[in-house]
């Protein structure tokens, strides 16, 4: 009978060590693809952020086209300047 324990004792050895590495593999599976995830979606929001950029740059041009020429342009300087002395913030802060 004791000829067979070292047989057994490696067997079992080698079935922990596979049952191990399954369990690690299932592991980093997970893990990598949330990582995945993540990345795609920092790039996601990134393109996001870039086109919202190019919108409000639009959008300014438009508004500044459209403003009337009643005013001095040394008037309307003056009048942004005031805006932000105040605090007031005109567009959502980016983070």
């Amino acid at each position: 009978m004791n000829e067979l324990m070292p047989g057994t004792i490696n067997l079992v050895s080698l079935v922990i060590s596979l049952a191990v590495l399954v369990v690690g593999l299932v592991v980093w599976f997970f893990v990598n693809r949330a990582s995945v995830r993540a990345s795609e979606q920092i790039e996601l929001l990134e393109a996001l952020l870039d086109q919202q950029k190019r919108q409000t740059v639009l959008l300014r041009r438009l508004c500044e086209a459209n403003e009337p020429e009643d005013e001095p342009a040394a008037e309307r300087v003056s009048a942004g300047d005031a805006d932000d002395e105040d605090g007031l913030v005109r567009l959502v802060a980016e983070r």
